[in-house]
């Protein structure tokens, strides 16, 4: 017995298709559409300012080792503001620059991940890897946001407010210490990161 199929009753997937065409919602984002420019520029933006923050990271904390032998992880970085001073911070910049060039690669490269790109063996070991940056990430978060909350605490204990930015723990090695603000701002843009991405990887893979 063929069944028909009733013109006037169409599949779930055209019907989907119609009302995103009707209202202004593409189901996929295409080099075509207006949108993928502003992603993609958004992107190289965003890459720009963290390659420039780190590189500037990396030569001051060198020159700072090569000059006391030693140095705080992110100090410079953090204490570091742009365009003025009490503005924002380059660990700022790199937080929300991470996360937003992270946003606009998941929104303009869904192709490279689509149905059929990734073998599903591949893809659980993927699965299997951001859920160990999801869990490490967390726990660093949780961790160095709960001693910088102690250090705090125990300063105003002491009847002097610290320097908040300042702050470092000197674990686990004691000749390069970390400092505690830039160290949450950091781990916390993995753990965003880590965690959407676990999310798409979750989801059915788009078809082309």
């Amino acid at each position: 017995m063929v069944r028909r199929t009733n013109p006037q009753f169409p599949s779930p997937r055209h019907l989907y298709t119609e009302i995103a065409r009707r209202g202004g919602v593409a189901e996929h984002l295409e080099k075509t559409d207006g949108s993928y420019r502003v992603f993609l520029y958004i992107f190289y933006t965003s890459a720009a300012i963290m390659v420039g923050i780190t590189a500037f990271g990396i030569w001051a904390t060198t020159a700072e080792w090569l000059e006391n032998g030693t140095y705080v992880m992110g100090e410079v970085v953090h204490n570091t503001a742009i365009p003025f001073e009490n503005f924002a911070r380059l660990s700022s910049w790199l937080f929300f620059s991470s996360i937003i060039g992270w946003y606009c690669v998941s929104r303009i490269g869904w192709k490279r991940t689509v149905a059929g790109k990734i073998p599903g063996r591949r893809m659980a070991l993927l699965q299997l890897m951001l859920l160990g940056f999801v869990i490490i990430s967390l726990y660093e978060v949780l961790y160095n946001f709960t001693v910088l909350n102690a250090a705090i605490t125990a300063g105003m204990a002491g009847g002097a407010t610290p320097d908040i930015d300042r702050l470092s723990i000197a674990y686990p090695d004691p000749n390069a210490p970390w400092n505690l603000v830039f160290a949450t701002k950091i781990f916390l843009a993995a753990f965003i990161i880590s965690g959407h991405a676990l999310y798409l990887s979750t989801r059915p893979r788009k078809r082309l």
